[in-house]
């Protein structure tokens, strides 16, 4: 049986992780909850943002792993969440911000089909 994956990238993303990873080596991404950038996926050097155990890895996004707090996750654990990239500048920590592009989110339900055959989440 094929795992349905909970996070996904697009390709124009992946290139953007690609020239941040050159730039700063081994890269991860944590969902922020909200505050300065409302909901959004930052970028970090990995294990420059601390993860514990009130956060949760959805999985890999193109070798990167990606994080988010579980209390977020009970609102989201429905959506595949697409990460995405467009041009703006975000107000965060995120390492693609000085580039003038900001990634986000795209997201949609799973279907009846795919709730069986999710990926699980991992522990932070």
């Amino acid at each position: 049986m094929e795992r349905v994956p909970r996070v996904l990238v697009t390709e124009a993303a992946k290139q953007v992780i690609d020239r941040l990873r050159e730039e700063h080596g081994d890269l991860m991404f944590h969902q922020s909850g909200g505050c300065c950038d409302g909901s959004a996926p930052m970028c970090f050097r990995n294990g420059d943002f601390r993860t514990g155990i009130s956060d949760v890895c959805l999985g890999q996004i193109h070798g990167c792993d990606f994080y988010m707090s579980r209390s977020q996750f009970e609102y989201w654990k429905h959506t595949q969440l697409t990460v995405d990239v467009t041009e703006g500048r975000g107000a965060s920590f995120s390492l693609e911000i000085p580039l003038g592009i900001r990634f986000l989110i795209r997201s949609r339900p799973y279907t009846e089909e795919e709730k069986d055959r999710l990926v699980p989440v991992e522990e932070g």
